[in-house]
This record gives structure tokens, sequence and C-alpha cells, in this order.
């Protein structure tokens, strides 16, 4: 668990979003394997897992790198987008408790906000898709607002600046090792769900609490 100095109040909660409100990854990693096909290269859906929740440009350049594959961040990040929205209709649903836990974190008085590496391009048609409407949320911040994608903090701290709240008293949801990280950069605790890495991987990357899914927060990861 991570050691905190201060034990200030809960007041937000901030959500990354693959793996946390919808799975779109395999579908992600789906589209990359294609892209690369297209190409004549042969990448494997294992590979994408280290580069999981550090944007679109290192989830395939990552893989690109490894073998030598010719690769433009801009150019070939909007093709993936590109497949990735023509595979997706009937492909992707909210994860189990989903809209269930935003209701119950603004019941409880909690400010949200949506935080995710992916770009506008990829954020918006998605919760669109699984039915949320981006109203739901005090704030939405996109990897297309900042510089440095997780596990840089930068898509946290522009959050919690959003929702004029100290990061100290924001919690963060997330999947990824990447996002782990980058919420402790950020100052934030964290819920770590076990949807792409299991409990005591997260735990060991500095997870304060875990969960399989939004239907199973423990309640402590509120009442701090």
């Amino acid at each position: 668990m991570t050691n905190h100095t201060a034990e200030p109040h809960a007041k937000a909660v901030i959500f990354d979003m693959d793996g946390v409100l919808v799975l779109s990854e395999p579908l992600l990693t789906e589209a990359s394997i294609r892209l690369f096909a297209d190409r004549g290269f042969t990448v494997t859906r294992e590979e994408f897992k280290p580069f999981t929740g550090m944007g679109e440009a290192r989830f395939m350049g990552g893989v690109a790198e490894r073998h030598g594959i010719p690769f433009d961040p801009v150019a070939d990040k909007e093709r993936l987008y590109e497949l990735f929205l023509e595979m997706m209709p009937g492909r992707l649903q909210p994860l189990p408790g989903v809209p269930g836990f935003i209701r119950e974190c603004k019941r409880q008085g909690f400010k949200v906000a949506l935080a995710s590496s992916a770009d506008d391009v990829k954020v918006y048609p998605i919760l669109k898709h699984i039915g949320i409407a981006p109203e739901e949320f005090d704030a939405i911040v996109t990897g297309s607002a900042v510089a440095r994608k997780k596990p840089a903090p930068d898509v946290f701290l522009e959050a919690v600046r959003r929702l004029g709240v100290p990061a100290s008293s924001c919690l963060v949801v997330e999947d990824a090792l990447a996002g782990v990280e980058a919420s402790i950069a950020a100052g934030c605790r964290t819920l770590g769900l076990t949807t792409s890495f299991a409990a005591q991987v997260l735990r060991a990357a500095g997870a304060d609490w875990t969960a399989p899914d939004l239907a199973s927060v423990p309640p402590e990861a509120l009442a701090w």
C-alpha cells in the first residue's frame, strides 16, 4: 500500500477508461495486429501488454520497435483509430458496475472525472457506444490534451486541476501498471481493477486497493 503522510478526506474520483469503464484493449490490439498485417508483419497479442495504458502511439510503437517495423506515430495512429472505429459496433459494452458506481460517487458528493491516455477521437465514440454521456463527468481529459502520456502523471494532474481539488483528495481508478504509476506520481490514491493485471501485481506497483470491477469496490476505497 502506498504511504500517505497526510490523511485528507476523499473528494473526487478520477476514472481511466480502458479496462475500467470498458474493455477496449482487446479490440485495439486486434486493430493493431491488422494494421501491421496489412503491411506484411506478423505480431502477437501478448507483445502489446507491456505498453497497455500508455496511449496508442506507444502501444503500437513499442511493438513496432521490437520488430524493426517502420512507424509513423501520427499517420499510423490515425489509421489505427479508423480500423478500431470500423470494428467497434456491437463489440463493446460497459464493464460490470460502471453506471451504478459513477452514480453512487455523485450521490455521495464526489466530483468525478475521466482521464484517459487515448485521444478524443477514440474516447468520445466509446462513451457514446457504451451509453455513458460525457455530461456525467465534471471533467474529461484525454491524451489529446497532454504532451506526456502515462506513466507520466500529466493526464491526472490536468484532471485534478480541472476538478479544483487537491490531488491528495482524489482516488484514481486504474487497471494498467503505467496508470498506477502515473496516479502515484500525481499524488493521488489508487484503486486497481484486475481487468488487465493480477491484484498482487497492482499492489506491488503501489495500488492502495484492488477490485475485480466497479461492482465490487471495497467500501474503504471511498471512505477515507
